[in-house]
Protein backbone atom coordinates (compact mmCIF):
# COMPACT_ATOMS: atom_id res chain seq x y z
CA UNK A 1 0.00 0.00 0.00
CA UNK A 2 1.27 3.52 -0.59
CA UNK A 3 0.46 6.74 1.24
CA UNK A 4 -1.03 9.52 -0.87
CA UNK A 5 -0.99 13.06 1.31
CA UNK A 6 -2.87 15.94 -0.37
CA UNK A 7 -2.59 19.16 0.11
CA UNK A 8 -5.08 21.58 -0.30
CA UNK A 9 -4.58 25.37 -0.94
CA UNK A 10 -2.83 27.13 1.89
CA UNK A 11 -4.26 29.67 4.34
CA UNK A 12 -0.60 30.94 4.52
CA UNK A 13 -0.28 34.83 3.24
CA UNK A 14 0.71 34.96 -0.30
CA UNK A 15 4.12 35.38 -1.26
CA UNK A 16 3.99 39.19 -2.52
CA UNK A 17 1.74 39.76 0.57
CA UNK A 18 3.76 42.68 2.85
CA UNK A 19 5.05 41.69 6.22
CA UNK A 20 5.00 43.34 9.54
CA UNK A 21 5.59 46.36 10.33
CA UNK A 22 9.64 46.61 10.46
CA UNK A 23 9.88 48.33 13.64
CA UNK A 24 7.93 45.08 15.07
CA UNK A 25 10.49 42.64 13.45
CA UNK A 26 13.33 44.28 15.56
CA UNK A 27 11.38 44.02 18.79
CA UNK A 28 12.28 40.14 18.87
CA UNK A 29 15.90 40.41 17.35
CA UNK A 30 16.73 42.83 20.39
CA UNK A 31 15.57 40.76 23.27
CA UNK A 32 17.94 37.71 21.96
CA UNK A 33 21.98 37.21 23.50
CA UNK A 34 24.41 38.31 21.80
CA UNK A 35 25.84 34.76 21.39
CA UNK A 36 22.46 33.09 20.34
CA UNK A 37 22.72 31.14 16.54
CA UNK A 38 21.71 33.65 13.52
CA UNK A 39 19.37 31.02 12.62
CA UNK A 40 17.63 28.07 14.38
CA UNK A 41 18.37 24.85 13.26
CA UNK A 42 15.10 23.54 11.75
CA UNK A 43 12.70 21.41 12.66
CA UNK A 44 13.91 17.63 12.70
CA UNK A 45 10.22 16.88 11.17
CA UNK A 46 8.27 19.08 9.28
CA UNK A 47 4.55 17.69 8.62
CA UNK A 48 4.21 19.70 5.46
CA UNK A 49 5.40 22.88 3.62
CA UNK A 50 2.68 25.07 2.26
CA UNK A 51 3.00 27.15 -0.57
CA UNK A 52 0.31 29.55 -1.51
CA UNK A 53 -1.95 28.33 -4.13
CA UNK A 54 -0.13 25.02 -4.41
CA UNK A 55 -2.63 21.56 -5.00
CA UNK A 56 -1.02 18.18 -5.49
CA UNK A 57 -0.73 15.55 -3.79
CA UNK A 58 2.69 12.97 -2.52
CA UNK A 59 2.75 9.16 -3.03
CA UNK A 60 5.63 6.96 -1.37
CA UNK A 61 5.85 3.68 -2.04
CA UNK A 62 5.93 0.69 0.61
CA UNK A 63 9.67 -0.03 -1.53
CA UNK A 64 10.74 3.33 -0.43
CA UNK A 65 10.33 2.77 3.42
CA UNK A 66 12.12 -0.42 2.78
CA UNK A 67 15.04 0.62 1.39
CA UNK A 68 15.41 2.88 3.77
CA UNK A 69 15.07 0.74 6.35
CA UNK A 70 17.24 -1.72 5.25
CA UNK A 71 20.35 0.69 5.10
CA UNK A 72 19.49 1.92 8.42
CA UNK A 73 19.42 -1.75 9.92
CA UNK A 74 22.81 -2.23 7.75
CA UNK A 75 24.43 0.63 9.34
CA UNK A 76 24.08 -1.01 13.29
CA UNK A 77 27.48 -2.93 14.12
CA UNK A 78 26.78 -5.90 14.33
CA UNK A 79 24.20 -6.66 11.38
CA UNK A 80 25.98 -9.11 9.04
CA UNK A 81 22.70 -9.83 6.73
CA UNK A 82 18.90 -9.25 6.31
CA UNK A 83 16.49 -11.52 4.78
CA UNK A 84 15.72 -15.02 5.98
CA UNK A 85 17.21 -18.17 5.64
CA UNK A 86 15.08 -18.91 1.89
CA UNK A 87 15.40 -15.54 0.81
CA UNK A 88 19.25 -15.09 1.08
CA UNK A 89 19.36 -18.50 -0.29
CA UNK A 90 16.86 -17.60 -3.16
CA UNK A 91 19.51 -14.14 -3.61
CA UNK A 92 22.42 -15.88 -3.96
CA UNK A 93 21.31 -18.20 -6.51
CA UNK A 94 19.98 -15.22 -8.70
CA UNK A 95 23.36 -13.45 -8.32
CA UNK A 96 25.35 -16.63 -9.28
CA UNK A 97 23.14 -17.11 -11.99
CA UNK A 98 23.84 -13.83 -13.45
CA UNK A 99 19.72 -12.84 -13.22
CA UNK A 100 20.00 -9.89 -11.33
CA UNK A 101 21.86 -8.37 -7.72
CA UNK A 102 20.72 -9.19 -4.07
CA UNK A 103 18.00 -6.50 -3.47
CA UNK A 104 18.04 -3.87 -0.99
CA UNK A 105 15.10 -4.39 0.89
CA UNK A 106 15.30 -8.50 1.07
CA UNK A 107 13.89 -9.04 4.42
CA UNK A 108 12.02 -5.93 5.34
CA UNK A 109 8.17 -5.26 4.52
CA UNK A 110 6.46 -1.97 5.21
CA UNK A 111 3.53 -1.09 5.17
CA UNK A 112 1.83 2.70 5.17
CA UNK A 113 -1.75 3.40 5.95
CA UNK A 114 -3.13 7.19 7.03
CA UNK A 115 0.87 8.31 7.49
CA UNK A 116 1.72 5.50 9.98
CA UNK A 117 4.09 3.12 9.18
CA UNK A 118 4.59 -0.44 10.42
CA UNK A 119 8.05 -2.43 9.39
CA UNK A 120 8.85 -6.11 9.78
CA UNK A 121 12.63 -6.71 9.20
CA UNK A 122 14.55 -9.99 9.64
CA UNK A 123 18.35 -10.05 10.05
CA UNK A 124 21.55 -12.03 10.60
CA UNK A 125 23.61 -11.10 13.67
CA UNK A 126 27.60 -11.34 13.40
CA UNK A 127 29.07 -13.93 16.08
CA UNK A 128 30.40 -11.60 18.90
CA UNK A 129 27.34 -9.27 19.37
CA UNK A 130 24.61 -9.58 21.82
CA UNK A 131 21.68 -9.83 19.84
CA UNK A 132 19.10 -7.91 22.06
CA UNK A 133 21.28 -5.26 22.03
CA UNK A 134 21.82 -5.32 18.47
CA UNK A 135 18.01 -5.44 17.43
CA UNK A 136 17.07 -3.09 19.88
CA UNK A 137 19.75 -0.79 17.72
CA UNK A 138 17.88 -1.83 14.99
CA UNK A 139 14.30 -0.97 15.76
CA UNK A 140 15.85 2.59 17.26
CA UNK A 141 18.05 3.54 13.94
CA UNK A 142 15.25 2.16 11.67
CA UNK A 143 12.72 4.12 13.48
CA UNK A 144 14.54 7.44 13.95
CA UNK A 145 16.36 7.10 9.76
CA UNK A 146 12.43 6.35 8.45
CA UNK A 147 11.01 9.61 10.28
CA UNK A 148 13.41 11.89 9.39
CA UNK A 149 13.78 10.73 5.64
CA UNK A 150 10.59 10.47 4.91
CA UNK A 151 8.83 12.59 7.25
CA UNK A 152 6.48 9.91 8.79
CA UNK A 153 5.02 8.72 12.09
CA UNK A 154 6.76 4.82 12.54
CA UNK A 155 4.20 3.33 14.83
CA UNK A 156 6.30 -0.12 15.26
CA UNK A 157 9.45 -1.81 13.93
CA UNK A 158 9.68 -5.49 14.48
CA UNK A 159 12.90 -7.01 14.17
CA UNK A 160 13.33 -10.83 13.93
CA UNK A 161 16.88 -11.95 14.35
CA UNK A 162 16.49 -15.17 11.59
CA UNK A 163 20.57 -16.86 12.56
CA UNK A 164 23.64 -15.82 13.93
CA UNK A 165 26.75 -15.44 11.33
CA UNK A 166 30.15 -17.60 12.21
CA UNK A 167 32.83 -15.67 11.74
CA UNK A 168 34.75 -18.37 9.19
CA UNK A 169 30.92 -18.20 7.32
CA UNK A 170 30.83 -16.93 3.75
CA UNK A 171 28.22 -14.05 3.14
CA UNK A 172 26.28 -15.83 0.71
CA UNK A 173 23.92 -18.26 1.86
CA UNK A 174 24.40 -21.67 -0.82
Amino acid sequence: MTEVVSYEESTAPALDEPETAPEAAEAPEAAEPADAPADPEPPAHVDAISVSGLKGKITVADEVVEKVTALAALQVPGVADLGGDFARAFESVRERIGIGNKRANQGVKAEIQDGLVAIDITIVILYGHVVMEVAAQVQSNVATTVSQMLGMDVVEVNVTVDDVRLPDEQPAAG
